[in-house]
């Protein structure tokens, strides 16, 4: 990890009255704390004179007295006693297994009849079932008028969270299947089949014990049809929020209902959505949409191009270099004509219909920049709206409007540095001095808060929407998962999610990390709510660890606050005279 401050900025900072009295703090982790993570660090500060011990053992500070040792994790709770002169502070951290707990005896493992809730799927569709037991069990599961036995399982590969992504520890571990029972089977003719009924035998006796979940075969020549009620249905590739999202469905998308699992249903073009967020339409036919003639249109700062369908259909949208593919499903394709004129952002539409029920339109397009599109519809006709290119001078950031989003606020501190100060506050700080800089250059600039004060996700995601802005970024400050290394993890991080937002967020990381010599910590495409927005290309910046001892005091100092806000303010101006 690279110095990061100078000796004499941290010696002047040791000579602080206030730091030669800080008592030893502990930031993180809580008192109780329970994880499952194989280490956890410990961060906090005390006074830079003297000694801090861990257990009795002397741990590394740094100038000005903070600290982020981690120490390995055995299971079950594990005592630290913190101490610095006659001060101290215990902690308990309690490692969880994530190996499942197989009874012994005639039982089944709590929680492991599986499907945990109501399911339904389609006629020959694979139904499969688990359960954990004793390993010298014989396990069986009743399904209707059938018995599925169940099979004890090979050990298995268990993929780490998502969050391991940011540690670079995202290999998948072998996880033991010692008592752990599976099988599948399949169900020709609708009917409504209860709950599967598990029976357990062991030496002689045998038990039986219901799933919670009922299971249901559904009509696929009479399906329920849905329509999405919320202006942008969240669509996943599974029925839990653990899946990745699809382009989101528009208001008024009706699709047909082929399967369903607690609170989650699933569309007739693949993805799952929650029930929740659309209605039964009574009586009403598995939806299917003609097209024909298609137009476009300029409106100010974009231009329409317009789909009448007879029905509402799902969508996806994807986004490449200079290209742009929406395509339509459950639509079949009479088009003989369709008009587009010479236009400041499409240089060509091409279209297909790739399979029977599902068309791709590609929009070859000028730029490789895209700076936005929105998707709606207005009754049954679907509006794709690009938006146009900035004019730029490259002068001033004149007639370039920005959103500011400082994270957190409010109740919700965000990250905490060692001292215990907090991420939201900072964050405003770095977006108000980043505001003044570039209304200094000529550009119009919102935030979305400019007090300390809760602001939800999706009310500054609306924003975003609302204002339409040329350009959005997220201002934050970074930490690690309880596994990751907070002395020598450091550095800005850029994460993006829309294609185009990815050479901004490229560009600016290079930039930020040139200009300031600041480590790099990386680039991530990420799935977060600050960097969903397609309306305008935006970024999520994490402009340096809170939990890195010596990155801290970076963070926190005034004059490195300002250099900071005019070298991002420096950046985005040059990013956007380069003509992109």
């Amino acid at each position: 990890m690279r110095n990061i401050l100078g000796l004499a900025l941290l010696g002047s900072m040791i000579t602080s009255p206030a730091l030669a009295q800080q008592p030893l703090f502990l930031a993180y982790p809580p008192v109780e704390h329970r994880t499952t993570a194989s280490k956890i660090f410990l961060i906090g500060t005390a006074s830079p004179q003297g000694e801090v011990l861990v257990n009795g053992e002397v741990i590394p500070r740094s100038p000005t007295g903070n600290f982020a040792p981690s120490f390995p994790l055995q299971l079950g709770d594990n005592q630290f006693r913190v101490r610095y002169q006659n001060q101290e502070i215990k902690v308990t951290v309690k490692r969880l297994s994530t190996e499942p707990e197989v009874p012994v005896g005639l039982a089944f493992g709590q929680d492991s009849l599986k499907p945990v809730v109501d399911i339904a799927r389609l006629p020959g569709e694979v139904i499969c079932f688990g359960a954990i037991a004793s390993p010298e069990a014989t396990v069986a599961v009743k399904l209707g008028n059938q018995t599925i036995p169940l099979r004890l399982q090979s050990p298995e590969l268990q993929l780490p969270p998502n969050s391991a992504g940011l540690t670079s520890q995202n290999q998948p571990n072998v996880q033991s299947a010692i008592g752990k029972y599976g099988g599948c089977g399949t169900v020709a003719t609708v009917a409504n089949l209860g709950q599967p009924q598990y029976q357990l035998s062991l030496n002689g006796q045998t038990i039986s014990q219901s799933a919670p979940g009922k299971v249901a075969i559904i009509s696929p020549v009479e399906p329920e049809v849905v329509e999405v009620i919320v202006p942008a249905g969240v669509a996943r590739t599974g029925p839990s929020t653990n899946y990745s999202r699809l382009t989101p469905l528009p208001q008024g998308t009706r699709a047909a209902v082929t399967g369903k699992e607690g609170e989650w249903v699933r569309l007739d073009y693949g993805a799952w959505i929650k029930a929740a967020e659309v209605r039964i339409i009574p009586n009403a036919l598995p939806p299917h949409s003609l097209i024909r003639s298609i137009i476009s249109r300029r409106v100010e700062g974009a231009t329409e191009i317009v789909f009448p369908l007879e029905v509402p259909v799902p969508v996806r949208v994807e986004q490449g270099e200079k290209t742009l593919t929406l395509t339509l499903y459950n639509t079949t394709a009479q088009t003989d004509i369709f008009r587009l004129d010479d236009d400041p952002v499409i240089k060509r539409l091409d279209w297909q219909q790739t399979i029977p029920g599902q068309i791709e339109y590609t929009f070859n397009l000028k730029s490789e920049q895209q700076w936005g599109y929105d998707l709606r519809y207005e009754g049954t006709t679907l509006i794709l709206s690009l938006r146009h290119p900035p004019q730029v001078s490259n002068q001033s950031l004149s007639g370039i409007s920005i959103l500011l989003d400082p994270g957190h606020g409010g109740d919700e501190l965000g990250a905490r540095g060692p001292n215990g100060y907090p991420e939201k506050d900072v964050n405003l700080v770095v977006s108000q001095l980043l505001q003044q800089e570039l209304q200094q250059r000529g550009a119009t600039v919102y935030l979305t808060r400019e007090t300390d004060k809760f602001v939800s996700l999706g009310d500054r995601v609306t924003m975003i929407k609302e204002l339409q802005p040329t350009l959005a970024f997220s201002i934050h400050y970074n930490a690690l998962p309880d596994s990751g290394d907070a002395i020598n993890t450091a550095g800005i991080g850029m994460f993006w999610y829309h294609a185009q937002a990815h050479d901004l967020a490229v560009f600016l990381q290079e930039y930020l990390v040139t200009k300031l010599n600041r480590p790099h910590y990386g680039i991530f495409w990420d799935n977060l709510a600050l960097t969903r927005p397609h309306s305008a290309p935006t970024i999520l910046l994490e402009l340096g660890f809170m939990i890195n001892p010596l990155e801290f005091e970076w963070i926190t100092n005034s004059q490195e606050q300002q250099k900071l806000a005019s070298a991002i303010a420096d950046g985005i101006m040059e990013w956007i005279g380069m003509g992109n």
